[in-house]
């Protein structure tokens, strides 16, 4: 009874960790579109449901789970961190959604004036980069590597700061609409940094038992 309790949850962080890619390639492709203004790239980040399907069926399986096994303890610890993992990812892919929207909303103009596209670059790098070092950190629960989640999330976080200081220089150029728009993308890049950080930090509790706040 064990070994399949085991084996099914090993299967649970597998199915995580690979979403946690699916979502960095997701906000990859989104942000592309974002900066060439590409409609059609964005078409199919919006319309690609793969990810939103795994999240379903991970979810179902976790609950399963909790229902057939009666887990306690570290065990139970492990079910209830999958679940809420899978809350973040989904979340994570609905960030990258609302960017390809953004993108899609503004066609055939540029969601984004020239000026801060290097803001927005970066911040697509960075995304990238936490979401494959979140999938990483899923399938080797290592805290250590999850700690680190916190370097790029730091990253992100200045960036959205200075965005929204260049938005709110009397200087801006652009239209209140474009202003609006600029904070807004940058809160979604924010937000999925974000939630990549609480995936690593339920990663250190399941290792160490310890929260972090």
């Amino acid at each position: 009874m064990r070994t399949a309790f085991h084996e099914q949850l090993d299967a649970l962080t597998h199915s995580i960790g690979d979403m946690c890619g699916l979502a960095g390639i997701a906000m990859q492709r989104a942000t592309e579109a974002l900066l060439e203004a590409d409609v059609a790239l964005a078409e199919t980040v919006i319309s690609e449901n793969n990810l939103a399907i795994q999240a379903a069926e991970t979810e179902s399986d976790a609950f399963t789970l909790l229902a057939l096994q009666a887990p306690v303890a570290t065990d139970l610890r492990a079910v209830v961190s999958s679940l809420r993992n899978v809350a973040d990812v989904d979340r994570m892919r609905a960030l990258a959604l609302h960017v390809a929207k953004t993108t899609r909303r503004r066609h055939p103009a540029h969601a984004i004036p020239d000026d801060v596209k290097d803001y927005f670059a970066e911040m697509g790098r960075i995304a990238v980069n936490i979401g494959y070092n979140a999938k990483d950190v899923v399938l080797s629960a290592d805290p250590d590597k999850a700690a680190k989640l916190d370097d790029d999330d730091d990253a992100m976080d200045e960036l959205h700061r200075h965005l929204f200081t260049v938005v709110m220089d009397r200087q801006w150029p652009h239209s209140v609409a474009t202003a609006v728009d600029v904070t807004l993308l940058s809160r979604y890049y924010e937000r999925f940094a974000d939630h990549a950080v609480e995936i690593g930090r339920r990663v250190i509790f399941q290792a160490t038992g310890t929260p972090i706040m």
